[in-house]
């Protein structure tokens, strides 16, 4: 922490303060991207619906297939990352000293 001239605790430090902020740091700027997002989201959703989707497998040409396919490998991904991979890589907290 640092103490400004009028004698007040500020928690930003010395270096930060005449940092410009940045796009993210507006609430409002992150709300106007997740409604982007939420919208992107539901127009891809619903454009299974006119797409003409040439299927091999009987269950592809089902609806939202392939959004809950794709959903279902980004977890799987993740976990695997998480609980597979990170042991594999991860050092010893001591490592280096």
């Amino acid at each position: 922490m640092s103490v400004s001239p009028n004698n007040e605790q500020t928690d930003t430090p010395p270096a930060q303060l005449n940092e410009k902020p940045g796009v993210f740091d507006n609430p409002r700027n992150v709300q106007r991207l997740l409604y982007i997002f939420y919208t992107c989201v539901i127009l891809l959703f619903a454009t299974d619906l006119i797409y003409h989707k040439h299927a091999i497998f009987p269950w592809e040409d089902r609806f939202g297939f392939y959004s809950l396919y794709g959903f279902v490998a980004c977890v799987i991904l993740v976990l695997v990352a998480k609980y597979i991979l990170r042991p594999l890589v991860m050092r010893k907290e001591n490592h280096y000293d």
